[in-house]
């Protein structure tokens, strides 16, 4: 009896042990509105492919599962009881270097009150996955979308030698711009619709400069291709939902008035204002749905237009959201907050005079995506005309919405 006493506790002693010694991983209950990529992203930890594996195996998921608001998944998150002493000691690894990153994580995590205690304090230390298995961070992080909307194989010769078997080809951009390198998967995960006003029928406002025609539908157009471009650049899934297959991203002030713009899928737009309007609008919501399926929750609309006012009244870039979405709201006013630090950098003594206001616009009100409506200038003053004209500047305006955008 005393042999089988002893031999039981034995048991007991290396079950405890066993379990001890296996990983333990962080639980984290789903929100609103959560994907994979967005539970991820708050935790920093969807720029390793190997976070994505290890969460779909801990989890016994798939990349287009969805997540159940509510219930407990397990991140790549490794939790480690600190020792009081040191990380080193308390993970049982000597190096220093990944001791500073694991504590700049757990630091970073707390100011971003991700973490309710420092580890000091609760002595619960998190180690994400990717520090102890895959520390560079991968440009081939798995996305939700099976390929990149726009992108086509490579076949013209205005691709680098080096660069032709590289899928990184998106015709719409024009074959001067159409090769777009991956710079960084730092949007990989989050969806935008980026759509240029007016188009087909509808040139939109009309402004003089000189002699010329100014088309509103040419210049939120070009700004539109632009921003869309840097989006893909940086890891995104973008639509360009306005389409011109024969211009591209042009330079140069004047560009030609045309009518053969389509919208996404070749649908030809209607003469009916309101009917082309819901064109749009159902276009965005039929793939914001197949892509909320696939468990992505980051989906942002961006419409652009050129406002039409007196000739002596100048504007800044303004925005509108819609008075029922103060997320939307929230982007707005970091697009706009980017857009005057621009400014200032660029003319210290410029008072930037851009708005936000809550307006009840088709496209805000009909989309299912967050959704931002932005006008660039006053087609008919002569200071807003510059702000559109010079292809620079166009460039410029994307590239400082890009910004705003990083910040959502």
């Amino acid at each position: 009896m005393v042999r089988f006493l002893v031999s039981f506790a034995i048991v007991i002693i290396i079950s405890i042990l066993t379990l001890n010694a296996e990983e333990q991983f962080l639980k984290v209950e789903a929100k609103p509105g959560d994907g994979i990529y967005s539970l991820l992203r708050r935790y920093q930890l969807d720029g390793y492919a190997c976070n994505f594996t290890k969460f779909y195996s801990l989890n016994n998921l798939n990349r287009k599962s969805a997540l159940r608001v509510g219930k407990e998944y397990q991140v790549p998150l490794l939790v480690y009881s600190f020792n009081g002493k040191t990380i080193r000691s308390s993970i049982g690894n000597n190096d220093y270097d990944l001791a500073v990153m694991i504590q700049n994580y757990n630091e970073e995590m707390l100011s971003m009150k991700i973490r309710e205690e420092s580890f000091r304090k609760d002595r619960i230390l998190w180690v994400p996955f990717h520090l102890l298995n895959c520390p560079d961070a991968a440009l081939n992080v798995p996305a939700p979308v099976e390929t990149d909307p726009e992108a086509e194989l490579p076949k013209t010769g205005h691709i680098p030698t080096n660069q032709r078997k590289k899928s990184r080809v998106f015709p719409i951009f024009g074959p001067d711009f159409e090769y777009t390198p991956l710079k960084s998967n730092m949007l990989r995960g989050k969806v935008y619709y980026v759509v240029a006003g007016h188009g087909g029928p509808d040139p939109g406002a009309v402004g003089k400069f000189g002699n010329k025609r100014l088309c509103e539908d040419e210049y939120a157009y070009d700004v539109a291709l632009r921003l869309c471009r840097n989006l893909i650049q940086y890891g995104a899934t973008a639509y360009m939902i306005n389409r011109d297959e024969n211009d591209g991203i042009r330079t140069g002030k004047i560009l030609k008035c045309d009518t053969d713009e389509v919208l996404w899928g070749g649908v030809k737009m209607v003469r009916h204002q309101k009917t082309r309007l819901f064109q749009r609008s159902d276009i965005v919501n039929e793939l914001f749905e197949k892509h909320r399926l696939q468990g992505v929750s980051d989906q942002i609309a961006i419409m652009i237009h050129v406002d039409s006012r007196t000739k002596k009244e100048q504007t800044d870039l303004f925005f509108y959201y819609h008075p029922d979405s103060e997320e939307s709201g929230v982007i707005a006013r970091k697009l706009r907050n980017k857009m005057s630090a621009n400014y200032k950098k660029v003319q210290k003594n410029r008072h930037y005079k851009g708005t936000v206001t809550a307006r009840d616009l088709h496209m805000l009100r009909e989309t299912k995506p967050l959704s931002v409506y932005i006008e660039l200038a006053n087609i008919k003053n002569s200071t807003g005309q510059q702000r559109i004209i010079v292809d620079r500047n166009r460039q410029l305006i994307a590239n400082w919405l890009f910004e705003g955008l990083l910040l959502n």
